[in-house]
């Protein structure tokens, strides 16, 4: 091991925490795959590891996963994502079905937008899933679009485009796009997500 690798360990022992897994070793010290591979046979862990690991008693959530793959958000199925707890057949099918009306999640904040999912399911979902490949997208520019053009985005519904227009007409072109969140109704905790598909 090198002098790096070493400090690493010491660094973690200070802190008095124990390694318990040759995965653990490896992501404390950071040694190469071929190296953990000839020391791994000699290590000894105490049996109260391995009986905590298999233990029937201890939740899933509680052994956490050393290294997880993340998955695409926007590919994922409705099978893959059922595999989540707390995402039956229902929320699956309407996860899809909002991505499919956005055209692909662009940021992984968008999940929480889904209807009926709640926050603690999201996050666990985005242990999982994540946007890898989000999709490119034409903004709609707010200074001329239509009221047709601005009700076409899932986050505005027709009557909030009306007011935008309207807004517009009367006050003239839009300088910032935060100047949306001084109409009447709108949904201010949702200004990241628009501002995504808009431009002036």
């Amino acid at each position: 091991m090198s002098v790096e690798e070493l400090d690493r360990l010491h660094a973690f022992r200070e802190q008095n925490k124990f390694v318990n897994s040759a995965e653990e070793f490896q992501i404390v010290t950071q040694v190469s795959d071929s190296l953990l591979a000839t020391m791994a046979p000699f290590f000894k862990f105490p049996e109260w590891v391995s009986q905590y690991k298999n233990s029937p008693e201890i939740s899933k959530s509680e052994q956490k996963e050393t290294t997880t793959v993340l998955r695409d958000l926007n590919s994922a199925t409705v099978e893959e994502l059922r595999k989540v707890r707390g995402i039956g057949e229902t929320l699956s099918n309407r996860i899809v079905k909002f991505r499919d009306r956005l055209g692909g999640f662009l940021v992984n904040e968008q999940l929480y937008d889904v209807y009926g999912l709640e926050p603690l399911v999201v996050k666990s979902a985005l242990e999982q899933f994540q946007v890898v490949d989000a999709p490119t997208i034409e903004k709609i520019n707010i200074n001329n679009a239509t009221v047709e053009q601005l009700a076409q985005l899932i986050y505005i519904d027709y009557d909030l485009a009306r007011k935008i227009v309207s807004y517009r007409e009367t006050h003239g072109s839009f300088t910032t796009l935060d100047e949306l969140k001084g109409l009447k109704s709108f949904p201010t905790d949702r200004i990241e997500r628009i501002k995504l598909y808009l431009t002036l």
